[in-house]
């Protein structure tokens, strides 16, 4: 019943992903990184595949963050996702950029 009512609307059911934010530059544009993974056709060996995202963001994301993505229309040239929630926020000090800082304290000290 549920189903026949959005296929009335016009809208279907919207494909959703999970990934990790790689870039917060943009404002209100995040880049979401998402794994899958495939099995090599003739090998056999399974490959991590990465698929980088465009994603319009009004949840305020950070770098690091876990997100789950949702389809939507086309918000720009690139941008046909959008945030839909954020699963879990970064730690503080994770990343390469807290990395060097972390190495940079231990050199200075």
């Amino acid at each position: 019943m549920q189903q026949a009512e959005e296929n009335e609307s016009g809208r279907g059911q919207r494909a959703r992903r999970v990934g990790v934010v790689v870039s917060a530059r943009a404002a209100k544009t995040v880049v979401v990184a998402v794994e899958r993974m495939v099995r090599h056709p003739l090998y056999r060996k399974t490959l991590r595949r990465t698929t980088r995202f465009l994603v319009h963001d009004e949840k305020g994301c950070g770098l690091g963050d876990t997100v789950r993505i949702v389809e939507t229309r086309p918000l720009s040239k690139r941008k046909r996702w959008r945030v839909e929630e954020i699963v879990t926020k970064a730690r503080a000090g994770r990343g390469v950029a807290g990395e060097i800082e972390a190495e940079v304290e231990k050199v200075t000290a």
